[in-house]
């Protein structure tokens, strides 16, 4: 599945990991923001989270860094949108 299909698919999980005072400034409607500095808290939650699973920020440094936590923890079926936060915000 590209990014594309899965940012698209109906039971996608977009997770923003942009702090919340970015997200506050612009947001991606249907996303939910867990920023970086919290997924070592809060990495369980995304074991229920429907598929797929995109994670993403404003480059795609951050939510990278998030997936190879996540994938560390055996969580290894995300995706990494990149920078895809400007795109998905013009897209929805």
């Amino acid at each position: 599945m590209t990014i594309n299909e899965a940012i698209n698919h109906e039971n996608a999980s977009l997770v923003d990991v942009r702090t919340s005072a970015e997200v506050a400034m612009e947001s991606v409607p249907g996303a939910v923001n867990i920023p970086l500095d919290a997924i070592p808290d809060r990495w369980e939650e995304f074991k229920d989270m429907p598929r797929p699973l995109v994670l993403f920020c404003r480059s795609g440094v951050r939510s990278g860094k998030a997936l190879a936590f996540l994938e560390s923890n055996g969580i290894t079926d995300g995706m990494n949108g990149m920078g895809a936060s400007d795109v998905l915000i013009e897209l929805m």
